[in-house]
């Protein structure tokens, strides 16, 4: 998470430009009706965002007004799909701007960064999955869950630090060259909680994950010597 201090004028207008229109588009694509008529559903909402929102609030401040928390978008996106996902990120996000643990001028970068970015590697991942029709439920576990997150995780860091780089109002440390290193140590934890959670819901709650094909993956394989009714 970036502070506004260290983003130029810029880039906190870029952001909003970018997040806002999104957001207007995952709140109209919400199923607000089946949300509204199902209180399972309102359940899984309720629980994602207050536990995404404990997941942002356990996070490690540096002086320089840069913070680091694990994303877990990821696993909020499956579980909730995409409109919801962006729509829960949200109230999450301002539950954070109430508390002060997060600027609102900045929710607009923060926001795309760190909503929309996962979101749409999801997103995109699964719908990749989805098409090559595979019946192991292991494959959409590595796929859409560990490689998914994994790949969010690199690429907002990655964009995040150029992004500072860019506005130059942040002090780049001294051993940017040894950066590679580091992600490991902070892709690999993203992966693993999000892949996790992914493999807990696939074996315990199928039912739960708008974006696992139950019928698919579980139904038990077709076999040429069953007797014919």
């Amino acid at each position: 998470m970036i502070g506004a201090e260290l983003l130029s004028s810029t880039s906190l207008t870029l952001g909003w430009l970018i997040y806002l229109p999104v957001l207007v588009w995952a709140i109209w694509r919400a199923p607000w009706v089946e949300l509204f008529s199902d209180s399972r559903r309102q359940h899984l909402l309720f629980g994602t965002v207050f536990t995404l929102f404990l997941l942002w609030m356990v996070r490690r401040d540096f002086d320089t007004g840069v913070s680091y928390h694990f994303i877990g978008m990821t696993a909020v996106t499956l579980l909730l799909d995409w409109p919801l996902a962006i729509v829960g990120g949200l109230v999450a996000q301002l539950g954070l701007v109430l508390l002060g643990r997060q600027d609102l001028v900045a929710l607009g970068v923060n926001g795309t960064l760190l909503i929309l970015l996962p979101v749409l590697i999801t997103e995109c991942v699964a719908i990749v999955v989805e098409r090559a029709q595979p019946r192991n439920p292991f494959v959409y576990i590595f796929c859409s869950g560990f490689f998914a997150a994994a790949l969010s995780a690199l690429l907002c860091l990655v964009l995040s630090l150029g992004l500072l780089w860019y506005d130059g109002l942040f002090a780049m440390p001294e051993w940017l060259e040894d950066f590679i290193g580091y992600l490991w140590l902070l892709i690999f934890p993203e992966a693993f909680i999000n892949g996790m959670v992914i493999s807990a819901l696939v074996v315990f709650s199928p039912e739960w994950l708008e974006t696992f094909n139950r019928t698919r993956y579980l139904s038990a394989p077709w076999k040429d010597d069953d007797p014919k009714s």
